[in-house]
């Protein structure tokens, strides 16, 4: 059996989840639960980034051991996915000491080809992003363009450095040649035009007095700590046993795709493969960059008080609801806005009054009908089959919303079907025995992004049963 492993994007913990985390989940899951319907071996992976300074930070004004503000905040994380319906195979936490083990390999790795070396530095520290920053990569403000309003530090210490240098022209033949492919392709030609700058070596460890002794030690110097971005890439690895399980490691690396926010493209695209050639280990073959969610038309700040709590949204209108706004209103390689008006409007049209209404007419045709597997929807058969084409093309290129409209073309053709034919009016068992067919089929092809949707309707064909799938709201 073919094998695909994905990883999500690995969470800051230094605060609760917010709907931008749950974009990433429920796109990662969508990936993971077509490919098992492809007859593959999947394994999702997500953990917590925990050894970064801004944790520290934030359990210092929370008052509590840092690694219990880690933990809370992890669950926090996996709660978020339970609540989605999401399944991880593995959550691999950052303060885990097999992670920490596997870390150290790395480093050790990378210090054997002779890329690691020390030297005393100053630059401009961004905490948000937990990055040094030169002045030409900031704003006409001097700020952080990922995080503006807030001010860099001026940070002079004496750290490791990894020879990123080294790798520039490796990098470029790479991405050009597609051996590392990046989704969509803007962001590789954002990567490209990166890469055609000098590249800068980069700072992979940090003092303990800065770090607060919290993190991954440096092996051999037990002054330093591992740079959050070193270590935290390298869950991708240690969750699946590099430097504790090699046999499970070589099974499942390198991963298929990385599935991740345009924020840390540049992480993942030249920092993440330079750590990677350097320690002679193989490549991911693909990143998947998905955008932000915008809400009321403004980034999400905490000072502005616009960041959105998915777990309220969850409670009110379910996880499947969620997770249709998400992969259908938010185009999956660009940013997309979410008020709860939107929400509401794309919940009653094409939820309730959508394919909920046809589930309720079609059964309410003939109460007793129940789906049989031995007819084909003659009538039908090539808008269905039309739209599985389409959906397994658009999900091959991570293209959620364009799948979900291949499928809302079926649910629509199947209201023109029941309008043209009028079943109602005098019994017409065959059409009632295409559209219970047709429906069945599309509950088949919502099974990745609706999961419990598509469970409920399956049960409904073939118990009988009337259930309202989406109350209008």
């Amino acid at each position: 059996m073919a094998k695909f492993y994905i990883t999500n994007a690995i969470p800051y913990v230094n605060a609760k989840p917010h709907i931008g985390h749950a974009l990433g989940f429920v796109q990662s899951d969508v990936v993971a639960r077509f490919r098992k319907q492809q007859g593959q071996e999947v394994l999702l992976l997500c953990g917590s980034d925990e050894n970064a300074l801004k944790n520290v930070q934030a359990a210092e004004q929370a008052g509590i051991p840092v690694q219990q503000f880690v933990d809370e905040n992890a669950k926090l994380f996996q709660n978020l996915a339970e609540r989605l319906k999401v399944h991880f195979d593995v959550f691999q936490k950052a303060s885990n000491p097999q992670h920490h083990e596997s870390s150290q390999k790395l480093w050790t790795l990378c210090e054997k080809a002779g890329d690691i070396y020390k030297k005393a530095y100053e630059g401009l520290y961004c905490i948000g992003c937990e990055t040094f920053y030169t002045k030409e990569e900031l704003n006409e403000n001097k700020e952080c363009l990922e995080h503006p309003g807030k001010k860099l530090e001026v940070i002079s210490e004496e750290n490791y450095f990894l020879r990123l240098s080294k790798y520039q022209k490796q990098l470029v033949e790479l991405l050009e040649k597609e051996e590392l492919r990046i989704i969509p392709a803007t962001k590789k030609n954002e990567v490209l035009g990166f890469l055609k700058q000098p590249l800068q070596d980069i700072s992979i460890s940090r003092s303990n007095e800065r770090a607060k002794n919290w993190g991954v030690p440096v092996p051999g110097d037990d002054t330093q700590r591992q740079y959050v971005w070193f270590d935290a890439l390298n869950i991708y690895q240690s969750g699946i046993g590099f430097g504790t399980n090699e046999e499970q490691y070589k099974k499942w690396w390198p991963a298929d795709v990385h599935v991740i926010g345009k924020g840390i493209t540049r992480f993942h695209a030249v920092y993440w493969p330079a750590i990677l050639l350097s320690a002679g280990l193989p490549l991911p073959k693909s990143i998947f960059v998905h955008g932000y969610i915008t809400s009321g038309g403004q980034k999400m700040s905490k000072s502005l008080g616009n960041v959105i709590d998915p777990f309220p949204l969850i409670e009110k209108y379910g996880a499947d609801a969620l997770r249709y706004f998400l992969l259908r209103e938010i185009p999956s390689t660009q940013d997309g806005d979410f008020t709860e008006e939107k929400f509401i409007e794309r919940y009653n049209a094409d939820l309730a009054g959508g394919l909920g209404n046809l589930v309720a007419r079609v059964l309410a045709l003939n109460p007793k009908s129940t789906l049989s597997s031995d007819r084909v929807p003659s009538r039908m058969t090539g808008q269905i089959q039309n739209s599985k084409e389409r959906v397994e093309k658009a999900l091959e290129n991570f293209q959620f919303n364009q799948a979900l409209e291949a499928i809302w073309e079926v649910v629509h053709a199947c209201d023109e079907y029941i309008d043209r034919e009028r079943p109602w009016e005098e019994d017409k068992e065959e059409v009632v025995s295409d559209l219970l067919l047709a429906i069945g089929e599309i509950a088949v092809l919502l099974k990745p992004f609706l999961p419990e949707t598509s469970e409920k309707i399956l049960k409904q064909l073939t118990e009988g049963k009337e259930e309202n799938l989406f109350p209008r709201k």
